[in-house]
């Protein structure tokens, strides 16, 4: 478990029904149990967010974390929930690295909530795989750069 002002990491969506490479599913699996981390699952809740209605297409009711052994907030829509900020800044980290599926959405999605929130989004880039508008995760990459700087592209430049 991390000390106050040690890294933090936070896993997007790393779910069954979002299909995640195995690369990605192993190398965060592994960094989890060097960090303190958590992770959110996304899960379709019509009445919250219109994934149906206004997109044509829809998350699974029911899913579950591929990465075991962390916690696991349930989002419904692209922003990490409440008591997941809550949970990320009782640890007070120096910065929070940002794994997972979808980097141009959910993955980003949770990069302005964490900026937003005053913590440090970090992208690990080889840990975060695209969608089908930004499948290699350039688009994603250029964006998280404009907008909070901090991107590790290799694995072996994190101190652990």
């Amino acid at each position: 478990m991390a000390q106050s002002g040690q890294d933090f990491l936070l896993i997007v969506d790393v779910q069954a029904a979002f299909r995640p490479r195995p690369d990605i599913v192993a190398g965060l699996a592994a960094l989890a149990q060097r960090l303190s981390a958590a992770a959110t699952i996304e899960l379709h809740n019509e009445n919250r967010t219109p994934f149906a209605r206004q997109l044509g297409w829809k998350p699974a009711v029911e899913d579950h974390c591929m990465i075991e052994g962390v916690p696991v907030f349930v989002k419904h829509g692209y922003l990490p929930p409440d008591d997941l900020i809550a949970h990320i800044h009782a640890k007070s980290p120096a910065r929070v690295l940002v794994g997972g599926v979808q980097a141009d959405t959910c993955v980003m999605a949770a990069g302005f909530r964490l900026f937003d929130e005053g913590l440090h989004p970090t992208m690990l880039a080889p840990l975060c795989q695209g969608s089908s508008a930004d499948p290699d995760g350039q688009i994603a990459r250029r964006l998280w750069k404009h907008h909070f700087g901090a991107i590790i592209e290799k694995l072996n430049e994190l101190p652990l």
